[in-house]
């Protein structure tokens, strides 16, 4: 059997496509599977170990951040408006798909009767969200 003309343009342009598809994007977006990631947090005296500042992701990940505080806080992740109240002697967390990319903070709010809440010092912990 021949192959039509058509045929093997509609091959020709199948291969190509998932060429410059695999080259470009690469195999790892391809085929990404999304992965569910946990993280367990300490908040001691308003602060994180350094090594746990730091909270890395890929885009598509199902991330669980767990929060185990010494005192009352409140806690809000920007970038995708998530807030929490932890209290001591319990785990308050943060669940969330990571769509956006970018670099996200998780600061400690505070009530302000003057402008709805205010911010603490610095970032609890940064949450990086990579693309895929």
């Amino acid at each position: 059997m021949k192959w039509t003309v058509l045929a093997k343009s509609i091959c020709r342009i199948a291969f190509w496509l998932t060429f410059v598809s695999i080259t470009f994007l690469g195999p790892q977006t391809l085929f990404a599977q999304k992965s569910e990631v946990v993280f367990d947090i300490r908040i001691a005296q308003g602060r994180v170990e350094p090594a746990a500042r730091v909270i890395r992701v890929h885009q598509g990940d199902l991330v669980t951040i767990r929060y185990t505080v010494d005192r009352p806080i409140i806690l809000h992740l920007h970038g995708y408006d998530i807030t929490t109240k932890a209290t001591p002697g319990t785990v308050a967390e943060m669940s969330f798909t990571a769509q956006a990319t970018g670099r996200f903070p998780v600061e400690e709010h505070s009530p302000d009767s003057r402008a709805g809440h205010s911010h603490g010092e610095a970032p609890v912990v940064r949450v990086e969200v990579w693309p895929r």
